[in-house]
């Protein structure tokens, strides 16, 4: 027989070897779905929680009395009901539902801030249908985080957390909630994004996916194949509020480390470099001579800060952070924040045409936060205490915003203290509600504020009429002026 016969035979079999192997390979390396998710489902489900909280929220007293002819034989007897239910705030119960996931035996519960915010009781609900009161760990705003304990009998099922850096757009992730108070409901998509901004906080880099997320999944786990919890439910864009395949996780990476602070301290801790930031354009760019628009441009250095003390300064861009690239602006605060306080980091610059090098020694956010926030909250020399009120204002600030949750849109002058006997006060005027309007006059200003109520006080009139926002929510409230 020719030999040249028998190789090719030969050769042809080894090619078809190869190409099985790399096939195989292939698979892989892109892994397949499950033919059903009921495993992993049965396996993960009694680790996941429902969370309900209930709020005594004091409804408002009325405004004003209404006015009689004079002689009325109402005005007498309006006069003693309006003066008793202004003697008397009503409450009422506000409830509301979430999701949650335990990673300790010990009864350590992780779910989103919103979730548990200004409850008065938690109360988790267990997959067996026991319920168990709950303790606040400690909450982040910023991450919208929040860490709750119960105390057990006997040792909890729990879950961990996977590596969310990992995850590629396109594999499959399976989310498990308290979906519309429904009880545990199981559903599964996949990632579709990574590093989403919804500018929601500061830290923004969701993992966004289609599995159906509803109200109350809020805080709920999203896992991976493997069973790792990789994500923390927390957002939708839906117009109608239901499901349109639109959904935000936090990601493992991000909650890990904030959990961890959380469950140790109570609170974060995170690191402050002490400059204030903006985006490099294309043409800020080639002003600077930079190949391309990457990094941090230093608009603002703080006084006494970390990064002036290194040597920072306006002008600066900020190309890398502790050994890590900085490719956009919105990436900085977020790589700074999960840098420990008091570690020696260095922060490469771009300044005059070439990169200079800076040893930073980084300081505690919220020692800086905490001083700004006392610093803004002095009333200021133009009369932020409004004696005819009993309410003292100060000017919208990031740090005021901050402190009370006031959201970019909303505009006037935040309160950050009410007289407890003042009628501000029987009006259920409270820290942190803006006044956006006096007399229906847009106000920006405690100096606005106190023009607006002189001129009504020479008018003789015996109320002043507010505009307030608390929370998104506007109302009018009339408030009678103290006497003089």
């Amino acid at each position: 027989m020719n030999s040249a016969a028998v190789r090719m035979p030969m050769i042809a079999l080894l090619a078809l070897i190869v190409a099985v192997m790399l096939s195989g390979a292939g698979s892989a390396l892109a892994r397949k779905a499950p033919d059903s998710f009921a495993d992993l489902a049965e396996k993960l489900s009694p680790a996941v929680v429902n969370i309900s909280t209930k709020q005594l929220v004091k409804s408002p007293h009325l405004n004003e009395m209404p006015q009689f002819p004079p002689g009325s034989p109402f005005e007498d007897l309006f006069r003693d009901f309006f003066d008793q239910q202004q003697g008397q705030q009503r409450s009422r119960r506000v409830t509301s539902l979430g999701s949650g996931f335990i990673i300790d035996a010990e009864g350590i519960i992780v779910t989103n801030n919103h979730v548990i915010a200004q409850a008065d009781e938690i109360t988790v609900n267990l997959s067996d249908g026991s319920q168990l009161p709950a303790e606040l760990v400690g909450r982040d705003p910023k991450t919208d985080l929040a860490v709750l304990k119960v105390e057990s009998d006997k040792p909890l099922p729990f879950v961990s957390f996977g590596r969310s850096d990992k995850i590629r757009v396109g594999d499959w992730v399976l989310a498990i909630g308290n979906p519309f108070g429904l009880g545990g409901s199981v559903s599964a998509g996949i990632i579709s994004a990574e590093n989403r901004n919804i500018n929601s906080g500061p830290y923004d880099s969701f993992l966004q996916t289609d599995a159906a997320i509803n109200r109350g999944n809020s805080g709920g786990p999203l896992f991976n194949l493997d069973g790792e919890v990789v994500g923390v439910n927390t957002a939708i864009i839906s117009p109608s509020g239901g499901s349109i395949g639109i959904g935000f996780a936090i990601p493992s990476n991000i909650t890990e480390n904030v959990v961890t602070q959380l469950r140790e301290f109570g609170e974060t801790r995170r690191g402050w470099l002490g400059v204030r930031i903006q985006s490099v354009t294309d043409e800020l760019a080639e002003s600077f001579g930079l190949d391309k628009a990457r990094g941090a441009l230093v608009a603002e250095v703080t006084d006494g800060g970390p990064a002036e003390q290194a040597g920072i300064r306006v002008g600066d861009v900020i190309l890398s952070f502790n050994d890590t690239d900085v490719p956009e602006m919105r990436d900085l605060p977020r790589i700074v924040a999960e840098t420990q306080v008091g570690k020696k980091v260095q922060v490469v610059v771009w300044r005059d045409g070439r990169k200079k090098d800076f040893d930073v020694t980084l300081g505690r956010l919220e020692d800086f936060e905490r001083a700004e926030g006392v610093a803004a909250a002095q009333p200021d020399k133009q009369g932020s205490e409004i004696a005819d009120l009993g309410l003292t204002l100060i000017p919208l600030n990031d740090i005021v915003r901050e402190q009370f949750g006031i959201p970019e849109n909303v505009e006037g002058v935040a309160v950050i203290d009410v007289e407890s006997a003042s009628a501000a006060a029987e009006k259920g005027i409270r820290p942190g509600d803006v006044i956006v309007e006096v007399a229906q006059q847009e106000v920006s200003s405690p100096a606005d504020v106190s023009k607006k109520v002189a001129e009504i006080r020479k008018s003789d009139k015996k109320s002043v009429l507010l505009l307030l926002n608390r929370g998104g929510d506007l109302r009018f409230v009339a408030v009678r002026l103290a006497d003089e």
